[in-house]
């Protein structure tokens, strides 16, 4: 039996119900360091801020979630060596690979094959086609939040950490950007209904233009959504612990975005 992760809004009632009451901010933090895993969840505590939740479960030397993920993979998987492989190496790249690059670690395609869909039945990875490509290349992500925040974060940790250190530091800044953009590629079905095209069908990848000659000019979309009424929706996803500003010069870089966008899958 299959059973997904909770979506944020499920997340949120469920630590409701456990009498645990958090701000969205914090709400977000604890979800990309625990995922919508509620065997997880349950380690959050009425009264405690997310940083002293995950300081406990994932930092003190009897915390859960420290020794969690060894035994996580090898109570799921027969030989769970090949299974780790793939996720160190897409933890390193938070835009996903394919499968050529993927090959790298694994000789035999397949024993690749069946570790991708065995990754991908069990939640930890997500396989999307890439916008604009006329092949049917797939491109595989880390989706799982607490293995990415276990093999950044938690994995040769000395001593009691300090999530409280952490969340000050610019590395965390830079990493919690990949994190949002990871949690909202999951919740496609969300965004979509806020936008108002549920009924609509979709695919979506994130996207990476690399300058070239043509276009010297590399930019990044974090999140598109390709619709079948031949029409694209570029999100941008920013995490702000305050209201986001969309300034004048910044307004600018997205329409210029758009329009690359335009020129460069022109037929």
């Amino acid at each position: 039996m299959r059973l997904e992760p909770f979506t944020l809004a499920e997340t949120e009632i469920f630590l409701k119900s456990s009498q645990v009451s958090l701000t969205r901010y914090d709400l977000l933090t604890l979800t990309m360091a625990f995922g919508g895993v509620p065997f997880y969840l349950h380690e959050a505590k009425p009264g405690r801020s997310a940083a002293q939740i995950i300081d406990d479960a994932c930092f003190s030397q009897t915390a859960l979630l420290r020794e969690e993920f060894s035994r996580l993979y090898a109570s799921l998987f027969d030989y769970p060596e090949r299974h780790l492989e793939l996720v160190r190496l897409l933890a390193k790249h938070p835009q996903g690979l394919d499968r050529g690059k993927l090959t790298a670690v694994h000789s035999s395609g397949g024993g690749l094959t069946r570790a991708l869909d065995e990754l991908s039945e069990a939640a930890f990875i997500t396989a999307v086609r890439p916008f604009g490509k006329k092949t049917k290349e797939t491109i595989y992500r880390l989706s799982d939040e607490y293995s990415l925040f276990y093999l950044r974060w938690i994995e040769g940790q000395r001593g009691d950490g300090n999530f409280l250190n952490l969340q000050s530091s610019p590395a965390w800044r830079t990493w919690i950007g990949y994190a949002l953009e990871s949690l909202a590629h999951r919740h496609v079905p969300q965004i979509k209904r806020a936008l108002g095209i549920a009924g609509v069908a979709t695919t979506h990848s994130s996207w990476l233009h690399r300058a070239d000659a043509t276009w010297p000019q590399g930019f990044q979309i974090d999140l598109l959504i390709d619709r079948a009424d031949n029409t694209n929706n570029l999100l941008e996803i920013k995490f702000s612990q305050g209201a986001f500003t969309i300034t004048k010069p910044y307004a600018a870089e997205l329409a210029h975005q758009s329009l690359l966008t335009d020129c460069l899958f022109e037929p």
